[in-house]
């Protein structure tokens, strides 16, 4: 089988990430990363074969099999584009654009190259939520009332706490909705299989004002992107839902989660208990499912790599994610659907719509 080169743009933390996962799939070689500094020393410290500074270069030089855009939210239009002009397949960071618009165009033109395309909404790829999705399917929920949960943070607690997300104009409309509210909706569709179909949102800024440390000294910096935000959700399933997302929740490093209630049973997952789905029964015993390859589902022990007691979590996710997405790109069909650029672009909608109804204090339709 020949190797599929892949290349990483973007070298933070969740560059890293993608360069660690990618190296774990014996059919990927990591061929180049792009890097704005310190480039080969990165290069040498993940695996890959080169280093670049301009990801045009990279791509007209090294043609990868398939980028994965790991830049600020305000760069992935213009690199996506530019990739899947030359016939390159895509795997982008969430959110996928700055807002709606933007993701449209990033569709339409990923779509019409017939490459693949991918969001990495990984969560997808945890065992018991890929299990969970199943039971949903095979009706051991019964029919789905609720969804609720949440996604929190506490990495900009403080006003002195300072990152390129906060800046409008590098995120998007919204901070902790696009960023992390993205990963929880995305989440709590594809486990339900209802869609979003209208909202209804509260956002907060708590620090107006933050300090950011610069060369030149410290500068005050007008904040105008949200810490934190509470929706209500309307499915087209009728499953009404609601989600708390907050990147200044003290204590909280990153912790998600996720109740599902339905006629027969509910489910609830805590991301800090990765490998438990605690079941709720009327009639009988309560119980806890554990990651285990022998008692999942059929489908899901696909994207399960090791036995029962050894523990899978976020990179072991990202690994998953990404080896469906390659086994696209060599023309196989994964058992679960990864997210597109369709599922990205309707998450932007929804983070476009969550913000209008913050703004409006209203119900708002996607």
């Amino acid at each position: 089988m020949r190797k599929l080169k892949a290349a990483v743009i973007g070298t933070g933390f969740i560059g890293e990430a993608h360069a660690e996962a990618l190296r774990r799939l014996p059919y990927v070689e990591l061929a180049a990363v792009v890097s704005r500094a310190n480039g080969k020393e990165k290069a040498a410290r993940l695996g890959a074969v080169a280093a670049f500074e301009d990801y045009r270069e990279m791509i007209d030089v090294c043609r990868p099999d398939c980028v994965h855009i790991c830049t600020p939210n305000h760069l992935h239009m213009e690199t996506a584009l530019y990739a899947l002009s030359r016939g390159i397949h895509v795997i982008c960071e969430k959110p996928l654009a700055l807002h709606a618009e933007e993701a449209k165009k990033m569709q339409e033109a990923a779509k019409k190259s017939g490459l693949v395309h991918a969001v990495n909404f990984h969560n997808r790829y945890y065992p018991v939520i890929h299990n969970l999705r199943n039971m949903v399917q095979d009706g051991e929920l019964g029919q789905i009332y609720t969804v609720q949960g949440g996604y929190l943070q506490d990495w900009l607690m403080y006003d002195t706490d300072f990152n390129w997300r906060i800046l409008s104009q590098k995120s998007g409309k919204t901070r902790a909705v696009s960023d992390i509210g993205s990963h929880w909706i995305d989440l709590a569709e594809y486990v339900t299989g209802q869609r979003v179909t209208e909202v209804f949102a509260e956002f907060k800024t708590v620090h107006s004002k933050r300090k950011h440390q610069t060369p030149e000294g410290c500068r005050e910096m007008e904040v105008d992107t949200e810490d934190l935000a509470y929706f209500m959700l309307r499915f087209d399933g009728g499953a009404v839902g609601n989600g708390a997302v907050s990147m200044v929740f003290s204590g909280k490093k990153n912790q998600t989660t996720l109740q599902v209630s339905g006629s027969k049973m509910s489910a609830e997952w805590d991301n800090e208990k990765v490998e438990q789905l605690l079941l709720g029964c009327r009639g009988e015993t309560n119980r806890i499912f554990v990651k285990d390859p022998k008692m999942a589902h059929r489908d899901t022990a696909s994207v399960i790599g090791y036995p029962a007691g050894h523990t899978e979590g976020f990179p072991d996710a990202f690994k998953h994610n990404f080896a469906a997405v390659y086994a696209a790109i060599r023309g196989e069909k994964p058992v679960q659907p990864f997210a597109t650029f369709a599922d990205g672009c309707h998450q932007m909608e929804i983070c476009d719509k969550l913000w209008e109804s913050a703004r409006t204090g209203r119900w708002v339709k996607l």
